[in-house]
């Protein structure tokens, strides 16, 4: 598959078989490419799948030219959303049909159905980053430990997560605090508007940190058994990571990357220190399972297990050709 790469004047090719696409940044380097494919015969959808790439923040103008493309062709089904979900929303909003309520919450659409000639946003990210957190993590593992987490970065992932934290944890099964840090103090500001409007009572702290080294002063200061997240684009959209090498995970903490491909540096600074500070280390395969399976249900109307038999044989499949 070659992706498109969108631009404000791209002639978007009409879909000659139904098909489902991928708009990111480096939509070909993607295991989807592969990964789709094998999981459309298993489930008996379309294998058409077609990447669009945009560049990073990329300009409203490209944004709506990708969604009404998605809008006005009849064999384009939807897709996935990665990286622009914020941007492709506050520039695309009028264009869509229907939100659903965490699209609404979040500001931000990580997937794109049709349903009777209508065209409907959802951010499936605080589910889908919820089933992936649990996972890993232990039974009544924030009651027990008392543990933090920290997020860095307050795009979509950032909100997804802090929000599943907020509206899905046992009340007796929380953390202790989360802390957010943003290069940017705009971002910062939107995630403190939409935790307002949903956090049970869990004390949250905002860090401006323009700098890695700001990160790392956090970090050092985490509680033991706390929860260090890469939630930004470094490492897989862009090269480097949030954090330098002086940082100092916390002891039985655990270091979980949203990527899962890219130079992943984030993860390489984790697993230096694997052995020293006891850390339990996650990438974000995981959360690439349930965040493609989620908008393949939700684009093509089927419904697919988030556990079990069928859930692991789409697991072996992707592992088989990652």
């Amino acid at each position: 598959m070659q992706a498109i790469q969108a631009a404000s004047n791209t002639a978007f090719p009409p879909a000659q078989t139904p098909t489902f696409y991928f708009i990111g940044v480096t939509t070909g380097k993607s295991s989807i490419i592969k990964v789709f494919p094998a999981w459309a015969r298993r489930l008996g959808i379309s294998e058409t799948i077609q990447g669009i790439d945009c560049k990073w923040h990329d300009e409203p103008a490209v944004y709506r030219k990708v969604v009404s493309f998605l809008q006005s062709d009849p064999l384009s089904l939807g897709g996935l959303v990665t990286t622009h979900k914020i941007d492709l929303l506050n520039a695309c909003r009028d264009l869509f049909d229907e939100l659903d309520h965490y699209a609404e919450l979040m500001g931000e659409v990580s997937c794109i159905s049709k349903r009777d000639g209508e065209l409907i946003g959802h951010a499936k990210d605080p589910i889908t980053s919820g089933l992936s957190l649990e996972a890993f993590l232990p039974v009544n593992y924030w009651r027990d430990t008392g543990a933090q987490v920290f997020s860095i970065g307050a795009g979509g992932s950032s909100i997804a997560i802090t929000s599943y934290l907020m509206e899905k944890c046992a009340p007796d099964n929380r953390p202790s605090k989360i802390i957010v840090s943003n290069r940017s103090a705009r971002r910062l500001e939107e995630i403190k508007r939409i935790h307002t409007q949903i956090n049970p009572g869990i004390a949250v702290e905002y860090r401006h940190c323009p700098r890695p080294e700001e990160n790392d002063a956090v970090v050092g200061r985490l509680k033991p058994g706390s929860l260090v997240i890469n939630a930004t684009g470094l490492g897989k959209d862009a090269p480097g990571s949030p954090l330098t090498d002086k940082a100092v995970f916390p002891e039985n903490g655990i270091a979980w990357d949203f990527n899962y491909r890219g130079d992943l540096l984030f993860l390489d600074q984790a697993r230096a220190q694997k052995k020293r500070r006891d850390l339990r280390i996650e990438d974000g395969w995981v959360y690439f399972i349930h965040g493609w399976t989620s908008v393949i249900a939700e684009v093509f109307g089927i419904s697919l297990p988030v556990s079990g038999p069928e859930f692991d044989e789409l697991c072996e499949i992707a592992a088989n050709l990652r």
